[in-house]
């Protein structure tokens, strides 16, 4: 019945709105009941008993009473549902994006970003609707047949059992019908899964297809993915509609064979004609509920598939052990002692056994071939994840044992590819030091060399940059980030390169930048290019995740191998 317990525990801890929901489900019941009872029974006095108008006063206006109190207890069971439903939304969309951010780069880089966006917007509203329909009308499936059952008994025990014997038809079917709609279902998140990861892919690269003539191309692929979305759908709608018609086919034949009886008895005069009415009326209601759930089921199924995706987010564990250290405010060294890690997955460790020493105030190039295990190092520093074996120590003290949040802000990390918002310029500085004035971000873009770029812009500091910030070139967006970090006293200044693929005048004034930031600071830098291998105060060649050797840029080029033939291929760009 695309029931899950971790879903159901909501309704345990939102109790006001599920009991609210309960007692107007209970009462829209009973007004169905009385709704049929008051109009068998004017039925009966006004064409047998020849009653007038005055006689059934009474009867009509509880009649329409119990018509306005049904409407109204529909309503608000509604409204109760769909604030369940929000709550729920709201709670599971929060500890989703909360769970991501604790999962952090580690597992979103295993994961496809379409996929992820598609689960936290479309899988969590499927939610909405599986607590706003589905579940109100299971409700509706226990309460309205059960109190019918309670009425019909004492009236008429043939009717009463035929309604019993029936029901169980139903649900039997539903059952059969639910397997091939979960597969179907199932398979459908998928495929739209994989539209949502092709469709960005394609947004996100538009500028390159388009450089490179290859947009048409793209045009048609997204046509053949979205057919197939289309197909998968329409998959999923037959058995819906398949559904929907053996439930009403179930429910039609139920309630004329309620009808055939009840009519062979008035007939042979075995059965009172109001008795028989009541049931007649109440009939078509009794089935009513297993039909709209029916309507609803494939609503429901999407829920549960959504909700399975989304659990297996949550159940999965951090890559990192959240420790309660105060972060040191100073350090002499990092040591790591034979680190390794290997990702999930992975058949060979990204790093190997690694030993090596940080003093503070030095300058660490990390140089080596691609897949050496550069970024892995980084980012096990930035606590994206844990080791999978031996220690990183500061001072003597685990990194796993420190505060996370309070060891990253002794960090500045410079990407190669910063990331910016489409915000203001101001917000996208403002990431770095949430309590900086505005004085701070003009000196800290200042100290960056691109407080002019900032001040000839249409609005200044506050104009919008766009995502991804694409009213900024590569040297400018790369600038942005490094006035960031001018804008966090740090201990220790993470740089990927951000100086390849420069023009030679930005690249210089981005070294400028970097050689200021770098004062007095411990830096690791992700090499790329000969001169910021060349002043480094102790350079690590890796290559498979293992160290290869350590030493300066004359030295290794006398006894390193490795590194000889990179500078040689140019993969340490001169």
């Amino acid at each position: 019945m695309n029931l899950d317990k971790r879903l159901l525990a909501y309704l345990l801890k939102l109790k006001r709105p599920f009991a609210g929901s309960l007692f107007f489900t209970l009462l829209t019941s009973i007004a169905v009941i009385f709704q049929a009872k008051l109009l068998s029974r004017m039925i009966n006095h006004v064409f047998l008993d020849k009653a007038g108008l005055d006689a059934v006063m009474p009867l009509l206006l509880f009649f329409l009473a119990f018509v306005i109190l049904r409407a109204i207890t529909l309503w608000a069971s509604q409204n109760s549902s769909n604030k369940i439903a929000t709550a729920v939304k709201n709670d599971l969309r929060y500890k989703l994006l909360s769970h991501l951010f604790r999962l952090g780069p580690a597992y979103s880089r295993s994961q496809q970003t379409g996929e992820l966006k598609n689960t936290v917007m479309s899988g969590v509203q499927a939610l909405h609707f599986y607590f706003s329909d589905y579940l109100p009308q299971l409700l509706f499936v226990v309460f309205i047949p059960i109190l019918i059952l309670v009425f019909v008994f004492p009236a008429d025990l043939l009717s009463g059992f035929i309604f019993l014997f029936t029901t169980p038809l139903i649900p039997f079917f539903m059952i059969l019908i639910g397997d091939m709609a979960q597969k179907r279902t199932q398979k459908q998140w998928l495929v739209l899964s994989r539209l949502s990861v092709f469709f960005l892919d394609v947004l996100q690269g538009l500028t390159t297809l388009k450089i490179l003539g290859r947009s048409k191309e793209q045009v048609e692929k997204i046509k053949s993915v979205t057919n197939e979305f289309r197909s998968t759908t329409m998959g999923v709608l037959k058995i819906a509609f398949l559904s929907a018609l053996v439930l009403e086919m179930l429910a039609t034949i139920s309630t004329a064979i309620i009808a055939v009886e009840i009519g062979l008895r008035l007939m042979y005069a075995k059965m009172a004609f109001e008795q028989a009415l009541f049931i007649l009326i109440v009939a078509p209601e009794f089935y009513q509920p297993f039909r709209q759930l029916g309507a609803r089921f494939h609503t429901g199924m999407e829920g549960f598939t959504a909700a399975k995706r989304i659990y297996e987010i949550l159940e999965t564990k951090p890559y990192q052990t959240f420790g309660t250290a105060k972060a040191p405010s100073t350090f002499t060294e990092i040591r790591f002692e034979g680190v390794s890690y290997t990702y999930a997955g992975g058949k060979k460790p990204a790093l190997s056994h690694l030993n090596v020493t940080i003093q503070s105030g030095e300058h660490i190039a990390l140089v080596g071939p691609s897949g050496a295990g550069k970024t892995t190092l980084t980012s096990l520093l930035l606590r994206f994840m844990d080791p999978t074996s031996g220690s990183i120590l500061v001072d003597g003290q685990s990194l796993v044992q420190l505060d996370m949040d309070g060891w990253r802000q002794q960090i500045a990390w410079v990407p190669q590819n910063p990331f910016l918002f489409h915000k203001t310029v101001a917000k996208n500085l403002l990431l770095a030091n949430t309590k900086a004035s505005f004085a701070d971000l003009q000196n800290a873009a200042e100290r960056a060399h691109i407080d002019d770029v900032f001040v000839n812009l249409s609005n200044g500091y506050n104009t919008i940059i766009g995502e991804r910030g694409a009213r900024l070139s590569g040297g400018q967006a790369q600038r942005l980030a490094i006035a960031r970090a001018f804008l966090k006293d740090v201990l220790l200044i993470i740089l990927d390169e951000p100086t390849s693929y420069l023009d030679a005048e930005t690249e210089a004034l981005v070294q400028e930048s970097i050689s200021d930031l770098s004062n007095e600071k411990t830096q690791i830098t992700i090499a790329h290019r000969l001169h910021t291998v060349e002043n480094a105060d102790k350079i690590v060649v890796l290559d498979k995740g293992r160290i290869v050797d350590i030493g300066r840029h004359g030295e290794l080029i006398k006894r390193c191998v490795l590194y000889s033939n990179l500078l040689n291929s140019k993969e340490i760009v001169s």
